[in-house]
């Protein structure tokens, strides 16, 4: 990437290394959002974000934790998952939203250092292939079902379907998220009125049902706080969905005295409060599977596929073909919608990281590629037959993540004031590694998994959930203070003395030449370059290009130490 900025200060004609640059500046893969780019309403950008929630896995995900330890528990464990959910979410979103930055962006500022939040983007790039490879295989249920498509080669179909509709970004996104909803809205909702309607006894049926085994024998399960954590811990894989809302959130318009209700709105409904439609959704699928298995004859086995799911609705109100086509339709659409999400922020993630620690940028493109390619291998090898135990077992490490860039920006940051108040992201502003979230993220992670393979008692490996979470939360704060928060910051001051924010306190739209692309920066992605221009001039670089330079001649040195 190096060579592709100097090329172009030099005014290169190569349509690929021009193509190279714009897909930089188009997509934000490595900065903040800049205000000239961000023109869509608040509305827009939130209907944007809750399209990518229209996955079918939160069906999947009810339907097994419920089959296991009954409704009771599965209930409670749904609840509970939306309570971490929304507590979580919350700051990390309106932080994103106001400074107009994704997750990884934010984490680096919030406890990780420069580099230190490669372990947490990494950590992110995981969940996007891993629910790519569950939505995808549910893709495939639906093709094989409906057109007798083999599953090896429907996973196939899934993953190539995407490959052209993520290569665009957040312009071609929101117009697919927007126009798809409705249609998605009407199918999803009608089989549940129906239930209600004509079964009025499905709701008492649901609520009695206390799990069953593979072989369709009840287990007669009650509620217990083990039962609760189990179901908990699978439904809490999916706490790093806040990381793709953000993906969405960080093209929100600045928010003024005109629209801040618009905006508080849109920001905490295409936040946190996607769990709220998740839950339903986890609840919805549990519902369809009691029903299936109490009603529908050799159900169980395909009573938790989202496809069998509806197709069998579908059939008791409608002719089998308009069923089983309507069926389909919901599968691939849903299935688009996030997997063009999935696809997009892993790619964003890997690309991220790579352009970090070796200093090149190979194009987003190629790791839109490489997140698919692990997914493919995942759904080849029948994933979603271990789909409970593979997300029970990620759940730690996303719990550790989140919950410690969350504990940082409420704890570290508006109480013990120890942690820099405004988001910091730009090489040379930061140290590469602060101890006190990459530590707490390691020592949290690390002890769930721990409790989660048994190694303190199986007794205690439900709870492993519960570990991440209490170690991520009181880690940070005790680290910030041990070490007085002085690796957050390598320099207090960028070299730039135009303010970093507005009157509204919406970053800056202020713009900036950049000294290596020759291409003009909103304030907030610039610094003082510490190499002098021709004249002995202060020059300006960006983040992108400082993100590129290998040489680190850019780079302005540190603060001295305080004593």
């Amino acid at each position: 990437m190096t060579e592709q900025l100097e090329s172009t200060r030099r005014g290169s004609s190569d349509p690929v290394e021009r193509e190279a640059l714009k897909e930089t500046l188009e997509d934000y893969t490595l900065r903040f959002a800049p205000r000239s780019y961000r023109r869509w309403s608040a509305g827009v950008v939130a209907t944007s974000a809750l399209g990518g929630i229209a996955y079918l896995a939160d069906f999947s995900i009810g339907a097994n934790i419920g089959i296991a330890n009954g409704t009771g528990n599965a209930l409670w464990g749904i609840l509970l998952f939306s309570v971490v959910v929304v507590i979580t979410g919350i700051p990390l979103a309106v932080y994103a939203a106001r400074y107009n930055i994704d997750l990884d962006l934010i984490t680096r500022g919030s406890g990780f250092g420069y580099y230190g939040s490669v372990l947490t983007n990494l950590i992110f790039a995981s969940f996007t292939f891993i629910f790519f490879a569950l939505e995808g295989s549910i893709m495939a249920q639906g093709l094989k079902l409906g057109l007798g498509i083999p599953l090896p080669i429907g996973y196939l179909v899934s993953t190539l379907i995407v490959l052209p509709l993520v290569i665009y970004g957040m312009k071609a996104l929101a117009k697919l998220q927007v126009w798809t909803t409705p249609l998605w809205l009407v199918m999803m909702v009608g089989p549940f009125i129906y239930l209600v309607a004509a079964h009025p006894g499905s709701v008492s049926d649901f609520l009695s049902f206390s799990g069953m085994d593979s072989d369709g024998q009840p287990l007669g399960k009650g509620v217990s706080w083990a039962g609760i954590m189990l179901c908990a811990g699978v439904c809490l894989a999916l706490i790093a969905q806040i990381a793709e809302q953000i993906d969405y959130l960080r093209f929100m318009p600045p928010r003024t005295e005109e629209n801040k209700r618009k905006w508080w709105t849109a920001v905490l409904i295409a936040g946190p409060g996607w769990v709220l439609f998740g839950a339903l959704k986890q609840i919805a699928g549990l519902f369809l599977a009691v029903y299936l298995i109490g009603h529908v004859a050799d159900s169980v086995g395909v009573a938790n596929e989202p496809v069998h799911q509806f197709v069998m609705i579908y059939e008791e109100f409608m002719p089998a073909w308009l069923a089983m086509t309507l069926a389909v339709i919901l599968v691939v659409i849903s299935q688009i919608k996030i997997n063009v999400t999935n696809a997009y922020s892993g790619s964003l993630a890997w690309t991220n990281s790579f352009t970090r620690v070796t200093g090149r940028y190979p194009g987003r493109l190629v790791f839109v590629v490489v997140n698919l390619v692990i997914a493919l291998v995942l759904m080849e090898a029948n994933m979603f037959s271990f789909l409970s135990e593979l997300l029970n077992f990620y759940a730690n490490c996303g719990i550790a993540w989140i919950v410690v860039v969350a504990t940082d920006i409420v704890v570290n940051k508006y109480l013990l004031k120890l942690s820099p108040m405004h988001p910091e992201f730009r090489r040379g502003m930061l140290y590469a590694v602060n101890p006190v979230g990459f530590v707490s993220v390691i020592v949290a992670a690390g002890v769930s998994i721990m409790v989660f393979f048994g190694v303190f008692g199986a007794d205690v490996a439900p709870f492993s959930p519960l570990f991440a979470a209490v170690l991520a939360l009181v880690l940070p704060p005790i680290l910030a203070i041990v070490t007085q928060g002085r690796y957050y910051l390598r320099r207090s001051d960028d070299g730039i003395d135009l303010p970093m924010f507005d009157d509204d306190g919406n970053p800056s739209d202020a713009k900036l030449w950049c000294c290596v692309t020759q291409t003009e920066f909103e304030r907030p992605d610039m610094l003082a370059s510490a190499v002098p221009g021709p004249d002995g001039e202060k020059q300006y670089i960006s983040s992108l290009a400082l993100a590129c330079d290998r040489t680190g001649e850019h780079i302005l040195p540190a603060d001295p130490p305080i004593r």
